[in-house]
């Protein structure tokens, strides 16, 4: 029964997202009114994060701030949807979008060399993640999703843009990756519990962060990167900039990381998925969170 109502789901959403690009974007906005009325829980999540890592900015401009985060996120549908059921002909076609620093890249793949390529979850991380598949061979890690119904639907449409996946709880497989020369899309900027992490300031807050990247790093010799997204003037922009992160410590590199993805967010925070409780294990999931 519950297969069946996801089925209907799935259906709906491939015919919603048939529709020019145009039309997507009128209806994302009065969507994203839908989802603050079923999802009260979520854009509480979002306002005290947003709240939390901007106390100084001035209330309005916070209020601004969660309003406009709040309205983005009716292109999610959208987004996910064109990453994982358009052709890359379609794509090409009615998405305006530039990828920067994609050369480089390029040079340290032709020399067999492995790049782990950090990125922040963005409201459109599916979308960048097919875009940048589109135009060079990356794999991805993930966390697999309760329903195996759309944990297939899910893998289905990201294997449209990388080239093959892994579980977040399986590191040898992309350690193997990395050796081999491949790049591997991981991103550190969830709380995933306390267990293998350490307690790394984000934003001025104390947060869970993975020690796992230092200990890849370390043994696999790769390069590190770092994919910027966001939209300007309607077209998607992916930045791929080299990371020069310090080595000396898990600690010492893991602040590092969380710097760099911390300025990234500043630059554009509307697009950022605040909807993730990302304090948890240090603030307290049911008192921060309530």
């Amino acid at each position: 029964m519950k297969n069946n109502f996801l089925s209907l789901l799935i259906i709906f959403w491939k015919l919603s997202i048939s529709i020019p690009r145009k039309y997507q974007n009128m209806l994302s906005y009065p969507i994203s009114l839908m989802l603050g009325i079923f999802l009260k829980k979520r854009s509480v999540i979002s306002k005290r994060n947003i709240e939390l890592c901007f106390k100084d900015l001035e209330v309005h401009k916070k209020q601004q701030l969660i309003k406009k985060n709040i309205a983005q996120s009716g292109s999610v549908m959208f987004d996910t949807g064109v990453a994982w059921f358009w052709s890359n002909a379609r794509i090409n076609k009615e998405i305006d979008y530039c990828i920067n620093g994609l050369a480089d890249l390029k040079k340290h793949q032709q020399d067999g060399r492995g790049v782990l390529l950090f990125f922040k979850h963005s409201l459109h991380l599916e979308l960048d993640a097919r875009l940048l598949g589109m135009c060079i061979d990356i794999y991805g890690v993930e966390r697999n999703h309760n329903s195996d119904f759309f944990d297939k639907v899910q893998k289905d449409g990201r294997l449209k843009g990388v080239k093959d996946l892994c579980d977040k709880n399986n590191p040898f497989k992309f350690i193997k990756w990395l050796k081999s020369g491949k790049t591997v899309l991981y991103a550190t900027d969830q709380d995933y519990g306390l267990q293998g992490a350490e307690i790394i300031e984000f934003f001025g807050q104390p947060a869970a962060t993975l020690s796992a990247p230092y200990k890849i790093i370390k043994k696999t010799d790769c390069k590190t990167y770092y994919l910027d997204s966001y939209i300007k003037n309607g077209q998607y922009i992916i930045d791929l900039k080299k990371l020069d992160l310090s080595m000396s410590s898990s600690f010492n590199m893991s602040s590092d990381l969380n710097r760099v993805i911390e300025q990234s967010i500043r630059e554009y925070p509307s697009e950022y998925l605040w909807q993730h409780r990302r304090f948890k294990s240090t603030l307290g999931k049911e008192n921060f969170y309530k």
